[in-house]
């Protein structure tokens, strides 16, 4: 009896314990994803990472009580995989949220299967003007970044009619990004009745050689400025090609951001970029003039105490994505508060993404204070998804130290 006894008491034991190690069991982490090039633009991958992570310790790796993890994946530049990343965030029960990296093909290639499939997608890199803004159905892709639909006037200003170039050559890569350039580029030169006496287009991979062949081609054409659109690898190149042209024949570069996203300062080295006339479009905020900014000396301490590698403000590299990254997550943080989560993660989705076409009260960022910054797209608001303009943009150079230090 005594036996039997004992057994019932384990047994009915065991009826309540089952029932309250479930209640205990911990919320699954939610998945914050980033699909980007951890290998040929790396230094732009790991900004963005470390941006991403930044802002998330703020609320310790929490969102709605929820603990939080970051995902990884490296497309590597290729659309292809880009593609394979995309289906396996849809396989993962507890996947999020999405960023994107650098480039912008992959968005490109894969904007409709994003807005077909409602993958929640936060852009703080890759520029290309179409990235935003859908032909047709819902948009779930948000930028807060430079918009191509800008930067083209933005450089054009620069070189024309701050620095009085009047013969701009083109030198874009062969991308739907260098095609976007291509269209605002021209548009505005147009505008002040100038067209650009050649347009060169390049594939990704250019030799130094064929470099040095359609620089001399620009050179005889008769420009006096180059607009390039080209990212770290084949802008190392091409400065490289530049730098062994003879001093009459080099010419100054207004180039956008994409060459700032790998390891292009310690190649073309301080001295080569001496006898170089180079400067890139940038946004207005840099680690490295922050002066008594309390959210910027705040945010540093946090990446020193975060990253080991971090010690100086200089050892933020490729910070457009590092800065970028985190003023967008924290308005993912700031609409997630709005919202709420309710554990159905399609429901969750959608209702951040509302959300952040909604957000009601300031958000303060590095660049600025975010008011507003995204509204519901249609196709008389283009830039309802976009939280930076052109007064947000400016423009930069790499010092001795290989920090990148803005033009005020």
């Amino acid at each position: 009896m005594r036996a039997v006894m004992m057994i019932l008491f384990v047994a009915v034991s065991a009826c309540f314990l089952v029932p309250v190690s479930i209640a205990a069991s911990p919320p699954a982490p939610l998945h914050v994803y980033l699909d980007a090039d951890m290998t040929g633009a790396k230094a732009s991958g790991i900004a963005i990472e470390r941006g991403i992570r930044t802002a998330l310790a703020e609320e310790g790796f929490r969102l709605a009580g929820r603990p939080v993890e970051v995902v990884v994946l490296d497309h590597r530049g290729n659309s292809a995989r880009s593609l394979v990343n995309l289906k396996k965030f849809l396989s993962d029960p507890d996947a999020f949220v999405l960023f994107a990296g650098l480039h912008s093909p992959p968005l490109l290639a894969h904007k409709e299967f994003i807005n077909d499939n409602k993958i929640l997608t936060l852009d703080p890199w890759a520029a290309a003007g179409p990235i935003t803004r859908p032909a047709a159905g819902d948009n779930w892709i948000f930028r807060l970044s430079v918009d191509d639909t800008k930067a083209g006037a933005v450089i054009t200003r620069r070189a024309v009619d701050e620095r009085g170039f009047s013969k701009p050559a083109l030198l874009l890569e062969n991308t739907g990004w260098g095609k976007s350039n291509l269209k605002t580029m021209t548009a505005s030169l147009k505008m002040r009745n100038l067209t650009p006496v050649t347009v060169t287009r390049f594939e990704w991979g250019v030799s130094l050689a064929g470099a040095k062949i359609f620089l001399r081609n620009i050179r005889k054409a008769g420009a006096d400025v180059i607009f390039l659109v080209a990212n770290a690898p084949e802008g190392k190149t091409i400065c490289k090609a530049m730098h062994e042209l003879p001093a009459s024949d080099r010419l100054p570069i207004v180039s956008h951001w994409g060459i700032t996203g790998g390891d292009f300062p310690q190649v073309i080295t301080a001295e080569m970029r001496k006898q170089l006339d180079l400067e890139f479009i940038q946004t207005r905020f840099s680690f490295m003039d922050m002066g008594e900014s309390a959210l910027g000396n705040k945010v540093f301490q946090e990446a020193v105490a975060l990253f080991p590698e971090v010690k100086e403000p200089s050892d933020i590299t490729a910070p457009t994505g590092f800065i970028h990254a985190f003023d967008l997550t924290r308005l993912l943080v700031a609409a997630v508060k709005q919202c709420g989560l309710t554990g159905d993660m399609s429901k969750d989705r959608a209702m951040v993404r509302h959300a952040l076409e909604d957000l009601k009260s300031p958000v303060q960022g590095l660049i600025k204070n975010y008011q507003h910054p995204f509204r519901k797209y249609s196709f008389k608001d283009m830039d309802a998804h976009e939280a930076l303009g052109e007064n947000d943009y400016t423009f930069g150079r790499y010092n001795e130290d290989d920090a990148i230090i803005l033009i005020r």
